[in-house]
């Protein structure tokens, strides 16, 4: 049993124990903390490992409180809502709460470049991550995902970090500061954890632009409705580097009429046909207009960029190809879990699309996908424990449309209503949560049914 004689003078709590609350509690042990970690949920038989190799207090399936309100400070998993009792009952206190990433950059002059954005962030920080370690920079990879920030700061050395993060971790972000802040697009998701206020959502995402100086840039895309509104309201000292898909005013990366990307810094000027780009669609355009600013900015050699935006091998579940069976293409776009995702799914398409949608809703609005259903699709597979709400918006506007509550059921379905030249698409506009563990089960549950299809 943890003794609280045993507390040493700075006591740090951590509520999680993923791979962020697990790093975060191994860089408070080695500054010297005294940590303990409490989980509600079953940690993972790898984290519980470590956590006994280093010595460091824990719990999982229950939060005593009497342990976490001695706490000066705690630091939360980004998953863990605002709302819940233990998070009350913390703020009832006065006990500071800050991310993992808030705790990391503490004790790291590291270079930080951030990407945020409700679409398209895991693949620019993957891409962004892949041309500076391609060019030989020193950089670890953190956030939402790579490791956790906290763990390489305690246990490694890096020069830079890409840093993808979310909506959840820049809740808790407060002294924290990029050098190099992005965001991509901001449209509705998450609204459920935001009292489904949309400005809300707009400001947890917009503080990743807290404590940016006249040295620091802020990359975002320049015809987004949201961020241009929102940069109306706000002052950041920061250098603007808007990119768009052809050129505008200050534009610092876009398309020119030869159909060349072009990207422009005070320090390198960059072009290269957007045929080379190893990435397809308008989305990933964009993906890789970021990745190129951050890299100039960093410094990078232009060659080195030009080769590593046209050698990136792509995300796994983002428009990844599966397989094609009886000339009907299958699309595996899982990572699609808000509407303005799976239209930039859409718009990539050509026409015969079958749409594969449904999960756990977040307050999805269709219209925004309503025009490219109406041009692409032929069939919607509806797959969820509930698709009412589909059934009755989609309904009348498309030619068939099915109901189904399982990934079998979806894949037969698709499999027996598709012709040669179709694309079974599954890009399902909502979380996983009701049938999968996550989109990447959901994903790889897709994949498995398909090449078993492939396999008869």
């Amino acid at each position: 049993m943890y003794k609280p004689e045993e507390y040493r003078k700075h006591r740090l709590v951590v509520l999680g124990g993923g791979e962020s609350g697990v790093g975060a509690a191994i860089l408070g042990k080695e500054k010297g903390m005294d940590v303990f970690l409490s989980d509600m949920g079953k940690i993972a038989p790898h984290h519980l490992d470590t956590l006994r190799k280093e010595g460091i207090a824990y719990e999982e399936g229950q939060h005593s409180m009497d342990l976490i309100l001695s706490a000066d400070e705690v630091v939360k998993s980004p998953g863990i809502a605002p709302t819940l009792p233990v998070m009350q009952a913390i703020t009832e206190k006065g006990i500071p709460v800050i991310s993992e990433i808030e705790f990391g950059g503490r004790y790291t002059d590291a270079k930080m470049i951030c990407i945020t954005g409700s679409n398209g962030k895991t693949t620019t920080t993957l891409l962004t991550y892949h041309i500076l370690k391609d060019a030989g920079v020193n950089v670890g990879l953190a956030g939402n995902v790579g490791r956790s920030l906290a763990l390489q700061v305690a246990r490694e050395h890096h020069d830079v970090y890409v840093i993808e993060l979310s909506s959840f971790q820049l809740e808790n972000m407060y002294e924290f500061k990029a050098n190099i802040a992005v965001i991509l697009n901001i449209t509705p998701d998450h609204l459920d954890r935001y009292d489904y206020k949309m400005q809300n959502y707009i400001n947890a995402k917009f503080r990743i632009l807290n404590n940016l100086t006249p040295s620091d840039a802020f990359i975002f895309w320049q015809d987004d409705p949201v961020i241009q509104a929102q940069l109306r309201q706000i002052v950041t000292e920061a250098k603007l580097y808007p990119f768009a898909r052809r050129e505008e005013n200050d534009t610092h990366a876009y398309v020119d009429d030869e159909d060349e990307l072009v990207i422009n810094t005070t320090e390198t000027s960059l072009r290269m046909p957007r045929a080379d780009l190893s990435l397809n669609g308008l989305h990933n355009l964009y993906n890789s207009m970021a990745a190129g600013l951050s890299a100039c900015l960093m410094d990078v050699k232009k060659d080195d960029v030009r080769r590593a935006l046209g050698n990136f091998e792509g995300v796994e579940h983002r428009l990844e190809y599966v397989s094609t069976i009886n000339g009907v293409t299958y699309i595996n776009d899982s990572k699609a879990t808000n509407v303005n995702s799976c239209w930039y799914a859409l718009e990539s398409m050509t026409d015969n699309v079958v749409l594969i949608l449904g999960g756990k809703d977040k307050g999805n609005d269709y219209d925004e996908i309503a025009d490219l259903v109406d041009r692409k699709v032929k069939a919607i597979v509806c797959m969820g424990k509930d698709n009412t709400k589909l059934l009755e918006y989609f309904g009348g506007k498309v030619k068939e449309i099915y109901d189904t509550h399982s990934i079998d059921d979806a894949v037969e379905t698709c499999a027996r209503i598709s012709k040669e030249g179709d694309t079974v698409l599954l890009s399902p506009c909502c979380a996983s949560f009701d049938l999968f563990k996550s989109y990447e089960d959901r994903g790889r549950q897709f994949k498995d049914r398909v090449h078993a299809l492939e396999n008869k």
